[in-house]
């Protein structure tokens, strides 16, 4: 017998532009965009030796693709911060990195069209691989500078606490 869920009504699927992003305990301001999670296992073949003809396939070591995110260039200095926990120009010869707190596990938020957190995804012991300060500037372009950063990752999982929400009614004013 099929399962169903709490908000049956929905046939929709979630957006991909209402989310936000967490670390620290607190919510990173001004985040416009967040790669995907991926994750990939590899196969292992093996044969039996008195069936030559047939291959079998197993898992074997499974890998976490890096995320990246992105923002709008502003003051705000948390990717940079974060990056230069991994690498730090001018902090002396032989203390150019602080792997004391360089990680950070990170919650990734999806909501729905209402508001309402529909899911959630926490990312373990991420750090920063990469960290783009500025973009390439173009005195002829009309765009806003984006700044990035990459996160290497240990794994993600689904909060299966964050259930499906019920969405609200809205009714019609009064004619």
């Amino acid at each position: 017998m099929a399962e169903f869920s709490v908000n049956a009504s929905r046939v929709d699927p979630y957006k991909n532009f209402k989310f936000r992003i967490k670390w620290d305990g607190r919510y990173v301001a001004g985040i416009s965009k967040v790669g995907g999670l991926k994750r990939t296992t590899e196969v292992v073949k093996h044969r039996a030796g008195g069936d030559p003809s047939y291959t079998h396939k197993s898992p074997g070591r499974s890998d976490f693709d890096a995320i990246t995110l992105e923002r709008g260039v502003t003051h705000d200095l948390e990717f940079e911060q974060w990056a230069n926990k991994v690498w730090h120009l001018g902090a002396g010869l032989g203390s150019e990195v602080s792997l004391k707190d360089f990680r950070k596990d990170v919650i990734i938020e999806v909501y729905n069209e209402a508001g309402q957190l529909a899911l959630a995804y926490h990312v373990y012991r991420c750090w920063v691989s990469e960290y783009q300060a500025l973009p390439d500037l173009d005195a002829n372009a009309n765009a806003i500078a984006i700044q990035q950063i990459k996160l290497e990752n240990e794994g993600w999982q689904r909060d299966v606490e964050v259930t499906e929400p019920t969405e609200p009614t809205f009714l019609e004013p009064p004619a």
